[in-house]
């Protein structure tokens, strides 16, 4: 008996500091040491742990705990629109895991005085250093020909066709942010020549700079597509830009799925306009288009070019410390405006 009182006691301490922690909204899987680092310090609203399988009535839900941020995965489950801010009326904070801020009303959050955090610089190196390995396996056909050893088909039809170097290609990036920046530097590594599409020119750098796609295109080997998605950058690659790039151009994409028209993509692919691909991203994740999965011209990858281990920890610890200041009452380390 002396146990069971103890134990209710226990219990009845736990509750109360349970209840006085603040409470976040989380809609995005974590694994166990992310989610439990949250945990320690929020009360966490988890929709995937809920057993709720529609999000709309899982918010209305949590809307009753009065939740004042949330934790949100990018261009994924949530769209945080004027839907989602009224029916958790009580959000004033959204953290993205994400860079790229494309499934955010920035405007209707700033017109209710809701703040907004993304993952800032965590992936940057990482997603710079995934663009450089899709083009290298692209251009000297890596997973091509390792499907072709272990395949067995050596011995039998011969060596494999030729890749092409990279050293000396031509590389058009649009969008010269902090990843597109950072892929620059290592390709001028390997001895390119860089080109750049951004919004306006950038005084910091001497790469030559496209106001037009298309041109950039026109004048590149390889394009790479390093930007963020907007209605502006919405298939900012199209059939004229493809078809500019050429039969014997590469296009890399490590920013959206839609920034490029992908049926035209395909088709570019499948008439030999282009000459490969390296994609990270597509329109319809987790869909792929049937058509890429045969090319051995295509390397894909399952938009894992911001994710490392050291990457992931980094993100649990710069989500946390957005929370923190947050309900600190403190700036954001890396807010985002419209």
């Amino acid at each position: 008996m002396a146990t069971a009182a103890a134990a209710s006691n226990a219990m009845g301490s736990v509750k109360p500091a349970a209840a006085q922690l603040p409470a976040l909204i989380l809609i995005r899987r974590v694994d166990t040491s992310f989610a439990a680092a949250l945990r320690r310090r929020f009360r966490v609203l988890d929709f995937f742990a809920s057993g709720e399988p529609l999000l709309p009535a899982f918010l209305l839900a949590a809307a009753k705990d009065g939740p004042r941020a949330a934790v949100v995965m990018g261009g994924g489950v949530a769209r945080v629109d004027a839907a989602f801010l009224d029916a958790v009326p009580s959000i004033r904070c959204i953290v993205t895991t994400a860079a790229g801020v494309d499934s955010i009303d920035l405007h209707e959050c700033a017109r209710r005085g809701v703040a907004v955090a993304n993952s800032g610089r965590v992936y940057s190196v990482d997603v710079a250093d995934h663009a450089v390995g899709l083009l290298i396996d692209v251009l000297r056909r890596i997973t091509a020909s390792s499907l072709f050893v272990s395949r067995g088909l050596w011995p039998l039809q011969g060596d494999y066709p030729l890749g092409t170097k990279l050293g000396g290609k031509r590389i058009g990036i649009i969008g010269l942010g902090n990843i597109g920046s950072l892929i620059a530097k290592r390709l001028e590594a390997f001895g390119c020549v860089i080109y750049y599409n951004s919004r306006k020119p950038k005084d910091s750098v001497s790469y030559r700079f496209f106001a037009s796609v298309h041109d950039l295109a026109a004048e590149s080997d390889v394009l790479v597509v390093a930007c963020a998605l907007n209605k502006e950058t919405r298939h900012i690659v199209n059939k004229d830009v493809l078809d500019a790039l050429g039969k014997d151009g590469v296009l890399v994409n490590v920013g959206r799925g839609a920034n490029v028209d992908e049926p035209e993509l395909v088709r570019a692919l499948k008439e030999g306009r282009i000459a490969g691909a390296g994609l990270d991203v597509f329109e319809n994740e987790p869909e792929v288009p049937a058509e890429l999965l045969s090319m051995d011209n295509v390397v894909l990858s399952h938009h894992v070019a911001v994710l490392t281990s050291e990457s992931r920890s980094d993100l649990r610890d710069h989500t946390i410390a957005n929370l923190e200041a947050f309900f600190s009452g403190n700036p954001l380390l890396t807010p985002v405006l419209p």
